[in-house]
């Protein structure tokens, strides 16, 4: 193993200065050109810090544990992971994962787990935007939920969400603007906070924009997937009053919507335009004709959530920031005028 000595003999200076530069403590200590010349003896020598013995001086070990439920084995949701995982290594720490599979009998464990291993804070990620009720954490140690809100009272924690109401604005507005008037919603029965809040900007964005909020075009599947929006949108398309668009509650049940209109013998977007909401990969993208849709931000929620531990780690700032991530909408071909508007 190559030692502090090596790096300080080939470079022709003494082990402290090695020991400066190598920590970054070199500012107004030691000259440029020898730091550099430090630098490149370490390399040439392909000299690794001992990260145990750093830890030991600066109490501090340059990782984060990460708890998730099943965003690791859900490619869906994987992107969170890659954005804390990016944000992380650019800072210069490393990312320590536990998935526990769903299980919650699993994450008190877990916690134990990755805090014997001395990691500098802890980010619990949930699969998807829902209430959690947090394992007991350590005292001191900073936690970021990502993507799910505490539940209860519980210690204060930052926290970071999509921004539900803003993505489903975005995409009703959209339908109105491209001239629908009669716009269905197929959603599903769940009491979770992305249902509550996509319904409320739904109904909202349509009475701003003078259009009434009619509960019979709200219909409710019991799951989020194809075979429930089959179902939902079948309910609101086989009528004599059927609507011109549908927003959907995710790009599954637009997928079931897709379905529905072709059993009915309807084109999409000509006699029925849908929005979704997600943009999951292989899905939103593979429609025929592509889907438009709301994409959930977990690439920046994944980083944001990082980033906010660092801030924790360096500032001991107080817990308490909450964030609702906004959501872009993605545009392809599946909205067009209503034909009695074209």
């Amino acid at each position: 193993m190559v030692t502090l000595k090596d790096v300080a003999d080939r470079a022709g200076v003494s082990v402290s200065t090695v020991s400066l530069v190598i920590n970054g403590r070199e500012a107004g200590r030691v000259k440029p050109a020898v730091g550099r010349r430090v630098r490149q003896a370490a390399e040439e020598l392909g000299y690794a810090p001992n990260l145990q013995a750093r830890s030991l001086r600066t109490r501090q070990t340059n990782t984060i544990g990460l708890i998730s439920d099943m965003v690791a084995s859900t490619p869906f949701a994987g992107r969170m992971l890659a954005g804390a995982q990016d944000a992380a290594w650019q800072a210069g720490y490393l990312l320590l994962l536990i998935d526990t599979g769903g299980h919650a009998e699993m994450e008190q464990s877990a916690v134990q787990t990755l805090a014997q291993r001395n990691v500098d804070a802890l980010i619990y990620a949930s699969m998807y935007h829902r209430e959690i009720e947090l394992p007991e954490i350590p005292q001191g140690l900073p936690l970021v939920v990502l993507d799910g809100r505490p539940t209860g009272e519980p210690p204060l924690v930052d926290w970071v969400v999509p921004d539900e109401r803003g993505g489903a604005r975005a995409a009703v507005e959209f339908l109105i603007r491209a001239g629908h008037t009669r716009i269905g919603f197929c959603t599903v029965e769940e009491n979770v906070p992305a249902a509550r809040e996509r319904l409320a900007a739904y109904r909202e964005t349509l009475q701003e924009h003078g259009l009434a909020y009619d509960p019979a075009l709200v219909s409710r599947g019991a799951t989020g997937d194809a075979h429930s929006g089959l179902r939902t949108a079948r309910e609101l398309l086989d009528r004599d009053d059927r609507p011109t668009a549908l927003f959907c509650y995710n790009d599954r049940v637009a997928m079931g919507a897709y379905r529905a209109a072709r059993h009915l013998g309807l084109s999409v977007p000509d006699d029925v335009s849908l929005v979704g909401f997600d943009d999951q990969e292989h899905v939103a993208d593979a429609l025929e004709p592509g889907l438009t849709t709301v994409a959930l931000p977990h690439y920046d929620m994944g980083a944001w959530a990082v980033r906010r531990t660092l801030t924790r780690i360096g500032t001991e700032e107080a817990a308490g920031k909450h964030l609702h991530m906004p959501c872009r909408l993605v545009t392809r071909d599946s909205v067009t005028v209503p034909r009695r508007a074209a």
